[in-house]
């Protein structure tokens, strides 16, 4: 029986890849993908996620969210250097994205599509989040019964060892919006999160990718390839790799595939105000922990699972 899902999406390149190959897991029932602002601005990532599903046309289309937001002026730190997010993922979010954009079709707010959607499927519905917690914190305030309805919410973001990559502290998702991620961490809803701790460990590198793309079906190959020769490009340029991080990819595979991973109840907390650390992910690690857990964190990865879980989305077969 597929799980069905709701995805939250800041597209960018990352998310765009976690859509295209959720879409047709035989494994996840994508039922909603909902717009909100981080990498991209609200009303850019709205019309970002619907160029995406128009152009994969999968069979059973999922209902789409949008929102307005803006969230602006965040950099991030590669190696010494400091990028915006245009430079990384293009300056329309999808890496100069060739197909052109349609019409926004007036898609349903986001907040108001997320409680629809997990009012509609109760204690079925895992929402998983690949951006800022702005929408999903929106709904858990206005809906106490959120937290009981909803079967689960992924999120990827955070760090507990490794520092961030927005700041030397701080995680971007987390960063964006802290007050957000406070409210949502510190809740009593069922949730997990990714960190950069696994996140950050998986990537693709070039030869990994060329074998892969040739087996990719044509609707979706020039989708995979127009968004990975931006990523390739950017990620050789501020990151001196020839390799492709797929975080998105990761918190997707801990919806589709749990067995994956190795995790840990923790107790999370988000500071939202420091100077030098806005966005970081506190966790009680004290030998006797003094607060409460709150969150399953993922601690640990099955690298080439992750890798053979994206390739077999995309085309049916390990990598």
């Amino acid at each position: 029986m597929p799980k069905l899902l709701l995805i939250d999406a800041d597209p960018g390149i990352g998310d765009a890849l976690a859509i295209t190959a959720a879409l047709p897991n035989p494994e996840l029932d994508v039922i909603a993908i909902t717009g909100v602002a981080g990498c991209v601005e609200g009303r850019m990532a709205t019309r970002n996620v619907q160029a995406i599903v128009d152009l994969l046309d999968p069979p059973k289309r999922p209902r789409l969210g949008g929102c307005g937001d803006r969230i602006g002026g965040v950099e991030f730190a590669f190696g010494g250097q400091t990028v915006d997010w245009s430079q990384l993922n293009g300056p329309d979010g999808l890496g100069g994205w060739p197909f052109g954009f349609a019409d926004l079709h007036d898609p349903r707010e986001s907040t108001k599509l997320i409680k629809d959607v997990v009012r509609e499927f109760p204690h079925d519905v895992t929402v998983l989040t690949l951006g800022p917690l702005t929408n999903l914190c929106r709904v858990a305030e206005a809906w106490p019964d959120f937290g009981s309805t909803v079967k689960q919410v992924i999120c990827l973001g955070g760090s507990v060892e490794v520092g961030g990559d927005v700041t030397p502290a701080a995680e971007f998702n987390i960063y964006a919006d802290p007050t957000a991620a406070r409210s949502l961490l510190r809740s009593s809803l069922t949730k997990t999160l990714v960190p950069l701790d696994v996140a950050a460990k998986v990537e693709l590198t070039y030869q990994q990718f060329d074998r892969l793309r040739q087996r990719i079906p044509p609707e979706k190959r020039r989708v995979v390839e127009t968004l990975a020769a931006y990523a390739f490009r950017a990620s050789h340029q501020f990151r001196g790799k020839e390799s492709v991080p797929l975080p998105e990819i990761v918190a997707l595979a801990a919806v589709a595939r749990p067995e994956l991973f190795e995790s840990e109840s923790m107790s999370v907390d988000v500071e939202t105000s420091g100077e030098l650390t806005r966005g970081t992910t506190v966790f009680d690690r004290r030998g006797i922990p003094h607060w409460k857990t709150n969150v399953e964190v993922a601690r640990k990865v099955d690298i080439q699972g992750i890798l053979d879980f994206f390739a077999q989305s995309l085309t049916g077969s390990a990598l």
